[in-house]
């Protein structure tokens, strides 16, 4: 009769022990659960900073491009206006050698800022870097080819600030050939 008591016993503690296991099995689970979404919300928290640190980054330099734009169109005004005193007299041509060293000071600023000027005469047309605002039929120049830059353009890094506004040649149609012949 001894040996029927003392199995209720081992039955207990085996299911206690069996119990605590589960019991340990279901709080390290729960623990590791807890580490996942803790790592997870750590990592979205430190993207969030990231693209938050690099669109703050983008504001600034769009405004400093956009600022920039702006003194393009001048510029190229008191470029312009220089050439004409050339033909002036020596009076005015000294003034413009001073207004040609400020011109200088301002293309020094626009350098530091990474802004460089490209030419396009005699190059093929890129949408991405010209604007046509006239087209010519010519056989002189191979279609598609820039032949005259009315405003210069402007790059930014890699990035187009303002496209160069060109004419660009085309070829003469059927009509305009027989035309030139007769």
């Amino acid at each position: 009769m001894t040996d029927e008591n003392e199995n209720p016993a081992v039955e207990e503690e085996s299911t206690e022990s069996v119990d605590q296991e589960s019991l340990l099995e279901q709080v390290q689970k729960e623990a590791k659960d807890a580490q996942n979404k803790y790592l997870l919300l750590l990592a979205e928290s430190e993207n969030a900073r990231k693209r938050m640190q690099k669109e703050k980054q983008d504001l600034t330099k769009y405004a400093l491009e956009n600022v920039l734009v702006e003194f393009l169109h001048p510029l190229d005004s008191f470029s312009k206006a220089l050439t004409i005193a050339e033909n002036m007299s020596d009076e005015v041509k000294n003034w413009a050698l001073g207004f040609e060293m400020i011109l200088g000071q301002f293309n020094q600023v626009l350098s530091d800022h990474g802004v460089v000027a490209y030419t396009s005469v005699g190059k093929a047309f890129d949408p991405h870097l010209h604007e046509a605002v006239e087209m010519v039929e010519t056989e002189e120049h191979e279609a598609g080819t820039i032949v005259e830059e009315f405003v210069c353009g402007y790059k930014m890094g890699e990035r187009t600030i303002r496209p160069a506004r060109v004419k660009v040649a085309k070829t003469p149609t059927k009509e305009e050939k027989e035309t030139s012949k007769e």
